[in-house]
């Protein structure tokens, strides 16, 4: 009987999993779907909103498990959208895997569509904190987030685009907005030149300083109005870094609610 009592005492007790509840929207005719987290209680002014959209060939699922934001913040909702059959830019030429609208206008502006009505569908259930909604991605679901900046940048306090650049003219749509980007120097996809010229103009528009294009880890650039960036390079190539990336995004988020 002893050795029994001392074995229950060593056994943790274990947390039950988040659950992910499955939303869907139909927008256009078309019915689009997501993973939604739920906090168990709600904040009195509203939770914080995070979309994370995952990358060219990528899942709503996969999302989930790569970019566990509502593990790393429980209180947030957290949305992980699922693409559609997408040509990439850069890979899959016939559109045969899920991914994102890359500009304005791009197959009938069908994800700018999705994301408005999530937006306003989850406005209707539950209350949300309007200083606190964030988009976040990576690779095509990056180049999505830099999008949404250009085009929807009235809704969010803060973004964090990984391995991506806005493709087209919709830099000039850019308004000054707190920035996360994630980078690899080795990546050999999303070209770490094209992202330093993106940089590079993202840093002029927050009027923060030049890039440390040398410098790993994470390297802050603030700015006076209040619109930081901060720039996370890792070794791993086009790969997200998910040992590290989650919590810095959340860190930031929750740093840089709307001014």
């Amino acid at each position: 009987m002893r050795f029994a009592l001392i074995f229950l005492f060593l056994v943790p007790a274990l947390a039950p999993a988040a659950v992910l509840e499955r939303q869907t929207w139909v927008v256009d005719g078309v019915t689009r779907e997501a993973l939604v987290h739920v906090p168990d209680k709600m904040a009195s002014g509203g939770a914080p909103l995070i979309f994370a959209f995952h990358g060219h060939g990528g899942s709503m699922q996969q999302a989930s498990r790569s970019f566990p934001l509502h593990e790393k913040w429980p209180a947030a909702i957290v949305v992980y959208p699922q693409g559609l059959p997408t040509a990439g830019q850069l890979t899959d030429p016939k559109g045969e895997r899920a991914g994102w609208q890359g500009r304005a206008g791009d197959q009938g502006d069908r994800d700018l569509k999705f994301f408005d009505t999530m937006l306003a569908g989850l406005r209707q259930q539950h209350p949300v904190d309007a200083r606190r909604i964030y988009a976040t991605g990576h690779s095509n679901g990056g180049g999505f987030t830099y999008l949404l900046w250009a085009e929807r940048g009235e809704v969010f306090a803060a973004v964090a685009p990984s391995s991506a650049v806005l493709g087209g003219r919709g830099f000039q749509r850019l308004k000054p907005k707190p920035v996360l980007h994630i980078a690899s120097p080795q990546d050999e996809l999303v070209k770490f030149s094209w992202q330093q010229r993106m940089l590079d103009q993202v840093l002029k528009l927050n009027g923060c300083g030049p890039l440390q294009p040398g410098t790993m880890g994470a390297t802050a650039y603030p700015s006076k109005s209040g619109n930081d960036v901060v720039v996370y390079l890792h070794t791993g190539g086009h790969k997200y870094p998910g040992d590290t990336a989650p919590e810095l995004i959340v860190k930031f988020f929750q740093a840089h609610p709307e001014r």
